[in-house]
């Protein structure tokens, strides 16, 4: 009997992972492989917001906590509730780095430093929307999914972040560093599905979704043009994301909500 080498091996399991998980969709209809739970997700979410916690600054301000925890109750009320967690949890991070963040499981992280750029509630709405995007598209599933095919052979229990070789694969995923307070960008497809599913959960949350395009032009002014060219970069360059932001605000429904006074 002729042997099977153990690259066809892994060839072969990888195409049948393939086969068993063609069938699912993102919530914009493109095709996703995704191999792991919602409770295997929102697992690994909460174990890495909690290591966070415990190794990042957490703010103490009470005025900017309540205004963050305020943007995001609005556009989180306007999510399903989902089967794999109770409720969202908010938390400011004291940090100059510009970013925000969402993970499986109902957990939210939002830099102060963000807040310099997001000047109103209406472009931080922009951000908590689009980062809540990212899980309810299950893009750190999609994320995960892949390492998984391309590392055959590892068990779903391997990717636990508990002292396991495979931590900084695992945080990759979710779309952080394992040196907290540098967020990875996905892809440039999830992050465009992002933005598309965001601006449409900020303006049911009442918020301006013209908004996101004032946010990304001061994004592109505070990175002071260093942004590298788009055919290098996972995400897309700020001028494609405006563009393609403006195109999709047209198309927007007519939601009657409005948005809380979140900014005293």
């Amino acid at each position: 009997m002729k042997k099977i080498s153990p690259r066809l091996k892994v060839l072969t399991l990888s195409g049948f992972i393939m086969s068993l998980s063609a069938c699912t969709s993102s919530p914009t209809g493109r095709s996703q492989v995704i191999l792991f739970s919602d409770n295997e997700m929102s697992q690994l979410g909460a174990q890495s917001f909690e290591q966070m916690k415990q190794n990042e600054k957490v703010s103490k301000d009470a005025k900017i906590n309540a205004y963050v925890t305020c943007v995001a109750n609005a556009i989180t009320k306007q999510v399903p509730k989902q089967a794999s967690f109770e409720q969202w949890e908010v938390v400011v991070f004291d940090s100059d780095q510009v970013n925000a963040f969402a993970l499986p499981g109902g957990k939210i992280g939002v830099y102060t430093g963000l807040l310099k750029v997001a000047t109103n509630q209406d472009q931080l709405a922009t951000v908590l929307g689009h980062e809540v995007a990212h899980v309810l598209a299950n893009h750190g599933n999609e994320r995960m999914s892949r390492n998984q095919i391309t590392n055959t052979g590892l068990q779903v229990t391997d990717f636990a972040l508990a002292g396991t070789e495979y931590k900084e694969m695992t945080m990759s995923a979710l779309g952080l560093g394992v040196e907290y307070g540098i967020n990875l960008p996905y892809g440039r497809t999830q992050e465009t599905e992002a933005d598309i599913m965001g601006i449409d959960l900020m303006a049911k949350a009442g918020f301006d979704p013209q908004q996101s395009i004032q946010l990304w032009k001061n994004m592109a002014k505070a990175s002071g043009g260093n942004q590298p060219p788009e055919l290098l970069s996972t995400h897309p360059s700020h001028n494609t994301r405006i563009q393609d932001l403006g195109n999709e605000i047209k198309e927007l429904p007519k939601y009657n909500t409005s948005a809380p006074n979140c900014q005293t």
